[in-house]
């Protein structure tokens, strides 16, 4: 129950941000990799106590989402290796610590992280899954603000 409440409040978070965002996703042939960043107020203290996140004005949220397309629709989030980093304004580089969230139905994978306020930081992630040789790579910047 905990996790279709998660889910359904991350959904709204990414119909949000789709309106004011046109990058929140990359093709990849038949599959997509959606990913978004989000301050971690957004989430209830239950929901970060249950994943162990913390919930702070200097702390954010990495979501990453592996989708297979198709002529009747998109799939649900599947389970994938997902890998990266991200450097800030002096280039140095912090690696993501990802969870896997497993609904059976849907699967995404969060990383946790700490942001100085008004620092743009570009993120480096990697997904692979069964059947593809090289990862798919996915590069984006984004400025975080402290709540």
């Amino acid at each position: 129950m905990r996790l279709k409440i998660f889910a359904l409040a991350l959904g709204f978070l990414l119909f949000g941000q789709a309106q004011a965002q046109t990058d929140m996703f990359k093709n990849f042939g038949e599959y997509k990799v959606y990913y978004t960043v989000f301050n971690s107020s957004f989430i209830t203290p239950e929901i970060a106590e249950i994943y162990g996140l913390t919930r702070a004005e200097d702390q954010a949220i990495v979501n990453i989402s592996l989708v297979r397309t198709s002529p009747d629709g998109d799939s649900l989030g599947l389970p994938a290796r997902v890998s990266g980093h991200r450097q800030n304004l002096f280039m140095q580089s912090f690696p993501f610590r990802f969870i896997e969230i497993d609904e059976g139905d849907a699967t995404y994978y969060l990383a946790a992280f700490a942001f100085e306020d008004q620092d743009p930081l570009h993120f480096k992630i990697e997904v692979s899954h069964a059947g593809i040789s090289v990862p798919y790579q996915i590069d984006f910047t984004r400025t975080l603000y402290h709540d």
